[in-house]
């Protein structure tokens, strides 16, 4: 059974995603090299252009000062 598409969806979800990339790579990079590395690596980049995407959606959403 699908739920509706109006109905609004937890605040917490979003936040936990980011919390559990963090942590999976803050892990990899502590366990090894190589693959560990590039794991950790792509996983930070992501999550800092997941914050650049946020950043520059409320620039476009907020009015214009007059």
């Amino acid at each position: 059974m699908s739920r509706a598409p109006n109905t609004p969806r937890s605040p917490f979800i979003a936040p936990a995603w980011i919390t559990v990339a963090s942590i999976v790579g803050l892990v990899s990079a502590l366990i090894g090299d190589g693959v560990f590395d590039v794991v950790s690596w792509l996983i930070f980049a992501a999550l800092i252009g997941l914050f650049v995407r946020a950043w520059i959606k409320r620039e476009r959403t907020r009015e214009p000062k007059r």
